[in-house]
């Protein structure tokens, strides 16, 4: 599954070093950083820098998001796509016990607003639980 996700990838950032790619497509090709380690499609993804680039020209088809000095890559679909009122791309998250789930990200045209992954807020808030419960019963000693 991984070395599909890497032939994808290699393939859209050929494209896109060859100025083949669709304008539509090129136009949503940004850097972002992620200051700290964030869950997206369920997966968690280390703090660092990100190029993210569209899979198609459909919008709703999804975004990849690339680091190259950790190797991870990740597809996310949105839920839905808005128009950009300004040119400021930067991503934005939604904390949920302690965890951090990128919620968005916007490029210089559009704002792609991500779904939360009910399994990682679930897996997250129960972790948080036990975490408060651990602290609670080592402080009784």
């Amino acid at each position: 599954m991984k070395n599909q996700y890497l032939r994808i990838l290699i393939a859209v950032l050929c494209f896109a070093g060859m100025g083949i790619t669709a304008a539509a497509q090129g136009r949503d090709l940004i850097v972002v950083t992620l200051p700290f380690p964030s869950v997206a499609s369920g997966k968690m993804l280390p703090a660092g820098k990100y190029i993210v680039s569209r899979v198609s020209d459909d919008k709703l088809e999804g975004l990849i998001l690339s680091n190259y000095d950790t190797h991870t890559s990740i597809i996310v679909h949105p839920i839905d796509v808005e128009d950009a009122s300004e040119d400021n791309p930067q991503v934005s998250f939604t904390r949920v016990a302690g965890q951090n789930f990128l919620s968005s990200i916007r490029t210089a045209y559009d704002i792609y607003n991500l779904p939360l992954s009910r399994p990682a807020i679930m897996e997250a808030a129960i972790r948080s639980r036990q975490h408060t419960h651990a602290s609670e019963s080592s402080g009784n000693n």
